[in-house]
């Protein structure tokens, strides 16, 4: 009978040990980009998706350290390029992608942009192993707010900016796909200057930061339907 009573003891704790330990495998995150995504010019744990990272373990979920195929001055072509030449462990249970604010300070044709644009999408929902849901775009912030450019033309630049970002926008929602935007926050820099970098151009670690906690907070509102 003693035999009999620890075996129905045990197999419950067992069984909600198993449970614990499904729900707490460690997810794999893949941060694709440019400068913004490797965050230049503040230390890498200052780098919004290494923000990101420590804002989702902190609620709980068992993320692995970013891994990020990024390079500042990439543009849509040169990120594809980028993930052409490295090996990937797929699928991700999050991928971020957030490109473009090179193609517009080139002066690259728009339309090509889309073109390029749309096809990294694609091959963002090919690392997450098809799954849109795990999936996630940021906007394009706005260079033109930062002390970089007080001697351009702000306006222009900021025209040009919403202009790329409504045809990535565009191509992200009919994808069915999750739109963090975060360029108006990022025009806040004309009058606050905590959040831009040493170098007067890239964001600071605070700017970085409130990218990380809207992204954390999208992937948290879907995490019951990450797999």
């Amino acid at each position: 009978m003693n035999r009999l009573k620890q075996l129905f003891i045990t197999l419950p704790f067992l069984m909600t040990m198993a449970l614990n330990s499904t729900a707490q495998k460690q997810r794999s995150l893949l941060a694709l980009g440019d400068s913004y995504t490797i965050g230049e010019s503040v230390p890498i744990y200052e780098s919004f998706p290494y923000q990101t990272v420590q804002l989702l373990r902190k609620k709980g979920m068992n993320v692995h350290a970013a891994e990020i195929i990024a390079k500042t001055g990439w543009t849509t072509d040169e990120l594809m390029d980028g993930i052409e030449k490295t090996t990937f462990v797929q699928p991700y249970d999050i991928v971020s992608l957030l490109i473009g604010v090179n193609n517009q300070y080139r002066g690259k044709d728009p339309s090509a942009y889309e073109q390029e644009f749309e096809k990294l999408l694609k091959k963002a929902i090919a690392f997450a192993g098809g799954n849109k849901q795990h999936v996630f775009v940021l906007s394009i912030p706005d260079w033109g707010a930062t002390p970089f450019a007080a001697s351009r033309d702000r306006v222009k630049i900021g025209k040009e900016i919403d202009l790329f970002n409504a045809i990535n926008r565009k191509i992200t929602e009919a994808a069915g796909i999750a739109y963090i935007s975060i360029t108006e926050g990022s025009r806040e820099a004309t009058s606050n200057p905590l959040l831009v970098a040493k170098d007067g151009l890239h964001p600071s670690g605070i700017e970085y930061g409130r990218w990380a906690k809207k992204l954390a907070d999208v992937i948290l509102q879907q995490v019951r339907r990450l797999n």
